[in-house]
């Protein structure tokens, strides 16, 4: 019997559609099937739930959906939360699964000091990440273009939000993260959400469409009454022969142009999961830390680097170069007050990555700075920067974000400060 059935036992119990406050996920108490037998998993206690769904949602017709929370191996208020989307060929289940053995989509496997939360798509027809969204289905593409969210994207939002505020999960530390059709989504649903998430990583994305129509990237424009939060600092990798890919190059364009934070690797690993595997194609995907980036704390964009690696998009898909964009970039918050920002800039040292990619000496870029706590600046506005021994002074953008041009970033932390 699969899961899904198992839902639809109690499904009488439960109202068709749920007020906002009355929307409360029960345990899977049925015993029936249980597909954990001890409801452990790697010596982590979980919790299996079930709910109905909210009306402003939008779903058509009532539904029940499941997921699955794995507790911390030492149980603690305040710890992380890494959030999971699975893959096409997965259900909430099996992707829970896959965490027992190494190997098996490692991009699942959360660290055992985080709460992890694994949400479903499969329970329900149509109801995947991205909508459906696929360059070979111009009529998916129609339904669900634009940057109107899904009910299905909606859910995920909302099913994070409850288990952080049910299980006292710090919200400045809450990551998405997801393989293929899950990688979509995380790029979908994690950059317009950056309110939620501090972080993102995408293993493989089955697709661009997702995130570049909720981000209006171009040929779209961000309509006058909307306001983006500051997206979450993303990491994807992709290969180029993996067909899934493709448009990987308007991506990492809109990403630069927007100045969102990027690091981008490829490879030819294909529609690869297993991270030793891709890493002797190419060994920097899990060089940068992105557990470690908090909401509450700001964060460089680096854009238009010296240091990048061409794009083997669109027209080297069969060649065998491993690249990056940004992947050698770091940095250290020193201070965040009312006056001023204080960041040190450096780039990662050989002896930290230990890759065989070359790391330059020097590299140049544009450095922007979002989420920044205190030192507001109105669009227009001037402000003023050091970095070293350069200085100067700049506009920010209509956004009020300020943006200082070709700095010069070292294996040396140097320090950035910005002052009204």
């Amino acid at each position: 019997m699969k899961y899904s059935l198992i839902a639809l036992l109690v499904a009488v119990s439960l109202p068709l559609f749920a007020e906002e406050n009355d929307w409360n996920p029960s345990k899977d108490l049925t015993n029936k099937n249980r597909p954990f037998e001890d409801l452990t998993i790697n010596g982590r206690a979980l919790e299996i739930f079930q709910h109905g769904v909210k009306q402003e949602w939008g779903y058509k017709a009532p539904q029940q959906d499941l997921f699955i929370l794995v507790h911390p191996k030492n149980e603690r208020k305040n710890a992380p939360l890494y959030v999971v989307l699975h893959s096409a060929g997965h259900d909430v289940i099996s992707c829970v699964k896959c965490t027992r053995n190494a190997g098996n989509h490692d991009i699942y496997h959360s660290p055992d000091e985080f709460y992890a939360l694994y949400l479903d798509c499969r329970g329900n027809s149509g109801d995947w990440w991205w909508g459906g969204m696929h360059l070979n289905d111009a009529n998916l593409i129609r339904k669900n273009s634009g940057g109107a969210p899904t009910p299905v994207e909606r859910r995920v939002v909302d099913t994070v939000k409850w288990v952080i505020k049910k299980y006292d999960i710090d919200p400045n530390r809450v990551y998405l993260c997801g393989n293929s059709m899950g990688g979509s989504g995380t790029l979908g649903i994690g950059m317009r959400n950056g309110d939620v998430f501090a972080a993102i990583k995408a293993n493989v994305p089955a697709g661009i469409e997702h995130v570049s129509n909720r981000m209006y990237f171009p040929p779209q424009a961000v309509p006058e009454n909307v306001r983006l939060p500051d997206p979450p600092v993303a990491v994807d990798y992709s290969a180029q022969n993996d067909g899934w890919s493709l448009g990987h190059e308007r991506f990492v364009k809109a990403m630069n142009d927007r100045k969102y934070a990027l690091y981008f690797y490829w490879g030819p690993f294909g529609h690869a999961n297993n991270h030793a595997e891709i890493r002797k194609v190419n060994d920097l995907i899990n060089s940068f830390d992105w557990l470690n980036v908090r909401m509450n704390e700001a964060y460089p964009v680096f854009a238009n680097a010296s240091s990048n690696n061409k794009l083997p998009w669109p027209g080297d898909l069969n060649g065998k170069a491993p690249g990056q964009v940004n992947a050698f970039f770091r940095w250290k918050n020193i201070g965040d007050t009312k006056g001023k920002l204080e960041m040190s800039l450096f780039l990662a040292s050989p002896a930290e990555l230990k890759t065989t990619f070359e790391i330059p000496k020097e590299a140049s870029a544009d450095v922007s700075l979002r989420r920044i706590q205190n030192v507001q600046v109105k669009p227009g506005e001037t402000f003023k920067w050091t970095f070293g021994s350069a200085r100067g002074e700049g506009k920010a953008d209509a956004e009020g974000l300020m943006t200082i041009p070709g700095l010069k970033i070292t294996a040396e932390p140097t320090t950035l400060t910005v002052s009204k």
